[in-house]
């Protein structure tokens, strides 16, 4: 046999080698990810719902999803564990690094749209919406209808 004949062979075993490695790094990180689990630390399954852990079994996690809801999760099926910002970012909507509380958007637009002086705009400047009265009507629309026909015309010409 020639080394021309066995070189695909030879990079068929090197690419699965190395497939195999890279898959097994992937699994050894995320066992390790799950073995850093601890009660409190939150976590994001596999099926995507958050939760806080409560205990930490060999095989099993009790998670805390809401008040009074307790799950049993296998510990395979815990996707990351997440840090405390990122849980509190994610799940409760809290930011750690709020720059001044005049950046935040109010909860109702009310707030928004309310001015100091309820007259800060001059009468002249507002627009009105409402429908307008048959004079003030442009001539082209009046003239807009059909004349009509008179005794003298006929219809068959």
């Amino acid at each position: 046999m020639s080394l021309v004949t066995l070189l695909p062979f030879i990079v068929l075993i090197g690419a699965m080698f190395l497939m195999t490695r890279s898959a097994k790094k992937k699994q050894q990180q995320a066992a390790d990810m799950r073995n850093q689990m601890q009660p409190g630390s939150g976590v994001r399954t596999i099926g995507g719902m958050y939760a806080t852990v409560k205990e930490v079994n060999e095989d099993t996690v009790l998670l805390d999803a809401g008040p009074g809801v307790d799950l049993l999760f296998a510990k395979n099926s815990i996707g990351a564990v997440l840090t405390d910002d990122e849980y509190n970012r994610i799940v409760h909507g809290i930011e750690h690094d709020l720059k001044s509380d005049a950046d935040l958007v109010p909860d109702d637009a009310s707030s928004l749209t309310e001015s100091e002086t309820p007259d800060a705009v001059p009468a002249d400047d507002r627009i009105d919406l409402g429908k307008k009265d048959a004079d003030d009507e442009p001539a082209a629309a009046k003239t807009d209808e059909r004349p009509k026909k008179s005794e003298d015309d006929s219809e068959a010409k």
